[in-house]
């Protein structure tokens, strides 16, 4: 084991990562693992699952700690404290391809040619942000293909939030203008936007413009009501992140305030899970390197607690950002107030979250007594299928447990048969018949026993049971409790029979709060199915019978139904035809109609 800095990983007997850690000097801190005695029992546990290691060198401890956040977030392995957090964040783009920028909210990729500004804790602060901007700076939202074929101007002209360019209403020069005023607003310089705009307006009042001066008053106004300071907007922040961490019966809530050009662009909370001991400050520290591992950090960032190893974690932001990257415990004024908010939020955001913990316990409680589980169960799947009269067959699972939904979990399974149309007990079988299977191998390898299900439940009657009954017993499934559940003659919510073995069949009554539960189970695995079977279906109807002849790409497919109309039309026409096609080569001519004319000599093809 070397002595430079670097990134460690633990690795089970089947290769997946335990842990994942970042040290000054690799040996010295792996040496540490050989002492049992002295490690606790989390550490004890997690040695004597250890099989292998590997091991990564990194210049400095800085670049471990970045390599070390971007490996815990892909990896998310069990010992480490992991920010579960998959979803991406808008920002607000103001276009620069365009003789009349666009301003519009945008996800993904930065690849169009524009500045943006964020990131926004939500889809709803980015359109706040983008209504509020229209209103003062009367800058178009419309897309390009939209703007170019305008004719009279849309309803934003007439409510006065939006300039009209797409139908001269407005010159380049002058758009231009408004366009470095939001720019400028953006950045902080709102008050040189708000100078300007009452100069504009005293010059129009005096040239007796008054329509003019009115509107620009009317945008002083929207301005000011925009740029209102308080406790969520503080005056002395400019760009920052204020991250603040509860905890509470060994949880940790973390709420993230984003600030930007002085003005907050909402709020998020997270709940990295970690376990019962890990202190606020360490989970704070392994929070923010993983948070910033795929978004640019601000230049400060605030925090409720000093960090495990802050300056080191300060030093690992300002390589991310090629910049000085600043982190601070405020401890008085108007950056602790903001601070002391967001904590005010995260606790209160985890009272929540504990709270409909604990109805959720309560319910599962009902489902163990109703059913004669010994337990509450930890894991439920409901199984569903959805098709139409056969086509495109899926089915599907959800999972749900003490924490609710748990949806990395769910499961698609795309109907292989051979299943007679709109066969529900076959599909019923192969998605059954093909889970537990895997179930089963992936225990036998090891598989932790949490992904094996408590009670499956079932969208159906009798008959669904029957099925999936004979589908367990066939695989030798003895300790999962089976569940059918059907709606009455009349298909009313309310009046729902349940079926199980050992038991006659039965309602609740309508009022029950295990039976709300229980259809709200069986409605999601509806929703899910039919979502599912919808995508399956947009995908096949996208499909083209020329994605089958080999050797033809996007770019020939394109090509092809430009040339002839549609799939059709390429089918029918004759070599000549396609040989004269824009970008078919000959050799591509012979064999596209050779598949789609197999045992036609080409001498004979016309």
């Amino acid at each position: 084991m070397p002595f430079n800095p670097g990134v460690y990983r633990m690795l089970d007997a089947k290769g997946d990562a335990l842990y994942v850690g970042k040290a000054r000097s690799l040996k010295k801190r792996v040496t540490a693992y050989t002492q049992v005695g002295r490690l606790d029992e989390r550490l004890r546990r997690m040695v004597n699952e250890t099989a292998s290691m590997e091991v990564i060198t990194t210049h400095t401890e800085a670049e471990a700690l970045l390599l070390e956040a971007n490996l815990i977030k892909r990896l998310k392995p069990r010992f480490n404290i992991v920010l579960r957090d998959d979803k991406s964040y808008p920002w607000l783009m103001l276009t620069e391809d365009h003789a009349y920028p666009q301003i519009a909210k945008h996800r993904g990729a930065q690849v169009r040619k524009g500045s943006y500004w964020g990131p926004f804790a939500s889809a709803w602060a980015v359109n706040q942000t983008v209504t509020a901007m229209q209103r003062v700076f009367l800058l178009r939202s419309c897309a390009d293909t939209v703007f170019a074929n305008r004719t009279r101007p849309c309803l934003l002209y007439q409510i006065r939030r939006c300039s009209a360019p797409c139908v001269g209403r407005i010159s380049e020069e002058n758009y231009a203008r408004l366009v470095g005023q939001a720019k400028a607003f953006l950045a902080g310089r709102s008050a040189t936007v708000q100078r300007e705009l009452a100069s504009e307006m005293e010059h129009a009042a005096e040239a007796l413009e008054f329509e003019h001066a009115a509107a620009v008053r009317d945008r002083i106004r929207a301005l000011t009501f925009v740029q209102g300071n308080d406790v969520v907007n503080p005056a002395s922040l400019q760009d920052a992140d204020v991250i603040a961490a509860w905890q509470i019966a060994g949880q940790t809530c973390v709420q993230v305030f984003f600030v930007r050009g002085g003005r907050n662009n909402g709020n998020r909370a997270f709940f990295p899970s970690h376990t019962k001991g890990e202190e606020a400050g360490e989970v704070l520290a392994a929070f923010i390197a993983q948070f910033y591992d795929d978004k640019p950090p601000p230049p400060c960032i605030l925090a409720n607690h000093t960090l495990a190893e802050q300056d080191l974690v300060a030093e690992a932001l300002s390589l991310k950002a090629d910049r000085k990257v600043e982190i601070h415990v405020p401890q008085r004024g108007e950056k602790r107030a903001v601070v002391q908010h967001a904590e005010i939020n995260a606790r209160e955001a985890l009272e929540r979250k504990l709270a409909e913990s604990a109805g959720q316990l309560k319910l599962l409680e009902g489902v163990a007594q109703l059913f004669g589980l010994p337990t509450p169960p930890e894991r439920i799947e409901v199984y569903d299928n959805s098709h139409i009269m056969g086509t495109n067959p899926y089915g599907v699972m959800i999972v749900a447990g003490p924490e609710g939904f748990r949806k990395a979990a769910y499961r698609k399974f795309a109907i292989r048969g051979p299943v007679a149309p709109g066969d529900d007990f076959a599909m019923m079988r192969e998605v059954l018949q093909r889970r537990f299977t895997r179930a089963l191998k992936e225990q036998g390898e090891g598989a932790p026993a949490a992904d094996w299900p408590d009670i499956v439940l079932i969208d159906g009657g009798a008959g669904q049971l029957s099925a999936a009954r004979d589908v367990l017993t066939d695989l030798g499934v003895q300790d999962v409790k089976l569940v059918a559940i059907a709606k009455g003659p009349d298909r009313d919510a309310g009046r729902e029979w349940f079926y199980s073995d050992g038991m006659e069949p039965f309602q609740l009554p309508p009022r029950d709060p295990v039976l709300y539960f229980l259809q709200r189970l069986r409605d999601e695995a509806h929703r899910f199915a039919i979502s599912t079977h919808r995508a399956g279906r947009s995908k096949n109807i996208r499909q083209s019978e020329l994605d089958e002849v080999q050797g033809i790409g996007a770019a020939r497919k394109r090509a092809l139904l430009n040339h002839f109309g549609s799939a059709r039309g390429v089918k029918m026409a004759g070599l000549t035809d396609l040989e004269a096609a824009p970008g078919i080569s000959k050799e591509i001519a012979r064999r596209v109609y050779a598949h789609f004319h197999p045992g036609v000599r080409m001498e004979h093809a016309s």
